[in-house]
């Protein structure tokens, strides 16, 4: 279902690739295993160098820095249609757990179409993944299977933390849902008025929130100790964050799976009430933590979603078997009869054991087209070229005493090619005073050309369509050098020829743009970045 979600309705390998972290967490990978420790300060950028930086996903981006030097590219791009598979196949398998196959698949469906906002190839895969996993292993707890190969379900989930924590900065996802577990036995203890369901209730909220309470102390077991977690709260209380990053910006309904979101939201109101009737308490804390979660940033859309299919999947088959003896009008009773016995023909259908070749075949087939020597425009393991300034970082080379100014996704992409950078997507580094310098630049104030002087830029690399090209264009101090109609390249106007010869060969010019050039600048759509400028 990913695969066809990803190829069918979406674009493929530009899609995981439609963000260049991708490419600095693996340049970070190729720095610790040449090194032999993780960074403490930074390594990428001209504008902060060696100022105290966090890896904060430093085994991922070991991991993808491996499987990039295996197998390249369609190695890491490989892996993460991998990692999306084998995440909602763990969601549909719990999904299916409590409701027919039906509904599983249709509510599994609605997780996956809402999510895929955020399906990159970037180490936030494995807290999906987690995430499923550590859902599962509470439920059985809270069914009363206890153990997994002779060890408790949870004892296991601090010692999963471990790897979570070093894999990506999400792990702390997985001590909220045990918490919301701890807390929902805390409420039927408070709630209940039969007295003899407060010991168990006692008994299994002390083992949720010791276990919780286990995964935030092992999470310390990392490069950094406490002070990664001391950089996280600072970072995640950073109002700058909610007004500029877009990842932090609220969701926008305009978007076309938003009606997907919507859905998930009715649907998760709905069985919060019908759980709270129930008196479970568990599933409505955990909908209401991480659908709070979602409307202030759009990049938790995809952990609410997750978490509200088991239940809202739960709740659907409840009511569906409940339809036909509701009063209401006939024809419905009948549709829900017949629904139901068609899932139920489907039920023993899918107790017949079975290879899922279909599944197999169709992940081969795309790891053989990925691996094609002329593969299909979706199966190209390559940062988009017509996004991405490829051609005028060829002109321009690596020469390490450039110090070129871009916007920050552009940046992530210089540190991919092997550039010094003034900015790039890791805004937590960077910092607030910082990144508001860098959007005064990017919105031409008053004092822009101070700032650039100050850094010693003496190279600006921008998408034609930017306020900043304008200004740049209209200055004195500024001339254009390189125009391919995607990146302009500008050089200080009393730079020496000789400094910007590998450029100006590109045949446009010295001083400006060629007329065909030109027309292609004003027809391209605006190039977005990380920062909201």
């Amino acid at each position: 279902m990913p695969v066809v979600f990803l190829f069918g309705r979406m674009e493929g390998v530009k899609t995981l690739l439609g963000d260049c972290d991708t490419g600095w967490h693996i340049r970070t990978g190729e720095w610790i295993l040449a090194h032999g420790w993780v960074p403490a300060r930074d390594i990428f950028s001209f504008s902060k160098p060696g100022a105290p930086w966090f890896a904060w996903e430093w085994l991922s981006d070991v991991f993808f820095a491996k499987l990039n030097l295996l197998g390249g590219l369609e190695a890491v791009v490989l892996f993460s249609i991998i990692m999306l598979a084998f995440t909602f196949t763990a969601l549909y398998l719990e999904v299916r757990r409590k409701a027919n196959a039906i509904v599983a698949i249709s509510v599994t469906m609605l997780a996956a179409a809402a999510s895929s906002i955020h399906w990159l190839a970037r180490p936030h895969l494995f807290t999906l993944f987690f995430l499923v996993l550590f859902y599962a292993a509470l439920q059985r707890v809270r069914e009363g299977q206890t153990r997994l190969f002779g060890i408790p379900y949870l004892v296991w989930l601090p010692g999963v933390t471990v790897l979570w924590t070093n894999l990506h900065g999400g792990f702390f996802v997985g001590a909220l849902m045990i918490g919301a577990f701890g807390a929902g036995e805390l409420f039927t203890i408070a709630l209940s008025a039969d007295p003899s369901v407060r010991r168990p209730a006692w008994r299994k909220a002390k083992g949720y929130l010791l276990s919780a309470f286990a995964c935030i102390a092992v999470s310390l077991i990392n490069p950094y100790t406490y002070h990664l977690h001391v950089h996280m709260v600072q970072y995640l209380r950073d109002p700058f964050n909610s007004q500029h990053i877009v990842e932090f910006l609220s969701p926008t309904f305009h978007n076309p799976t938003a009606i997907f979101f919507e859905a998930m939201l009715v649907l998760s109101v709905a069985t919060a009430i019908w759980c709270t009737a129930h008196g479970r308490y568990a599933e409505p804390l955990l909908m209401l933590l991480w659908a709070h979660g979602s409307l202030l940033a759009a990049r938790n859309i995809p952990i609410f979603m997750m978490a509200s299919a088991p239940p809202v999947a739960a709740a659907i088959q409840e009511w569906l078997l409940r339809l036909p003896e509701i009063p209401v009008a006939d024809w419905l009773r009948r549709a829900g009869s017949g629904f139901n016995r068609v899932a139920g023909e489907l039920a023993e259908m899918e107790t017949i054991g079975r290879w899922h070749l279909v599944s197999a075949a169709g992940l081969l087939l795309v790891a053989a087209l990925l691996y094609a020597p002329h593969p299909p425009k979706k199966f190209r393991s390559e940062f988009d070229p017509k996004a991405y300034p490829a051609a005028a970082l060829a002109k321009l080379g690596t020469d390490p005493r450039q110090h070129i100014f871009t916007h920050d996704e552009w940046g992530d992409y210089l540190i991919w090619t092997g550039h010094k950078v003034f900015v790039d997507g890791r805004s937590d580094f960077y910092g607030d005073d910082f990144e508001e310098h860098y959007i005064d630049v990017m919105n031409v104030k008053y004092d822009w050309e101070k700032t650039l002087s100050k850094f010693g830029v003496d190279t600006i690399l921008m998408p034609p369509t930017a306020a900043l090209s304008g200004a740049l264009k209209e200055s004195s101090r500024w001339r254009v050098v390189y125009d391919d109609g995607i990146a302009l390249v500008f050089r200080l106007a009393n730079q020496p020829a000789s400094a910007s010869n590998s450029v100006t060969q590109s045949g446009i010019g010295e001083g400006g743009e060629s007329e065909a050039g030109y027309r292609q600048v004003r027809e391209l759509p605006v190039i977005g970045t990380k920062t909201k400028t």
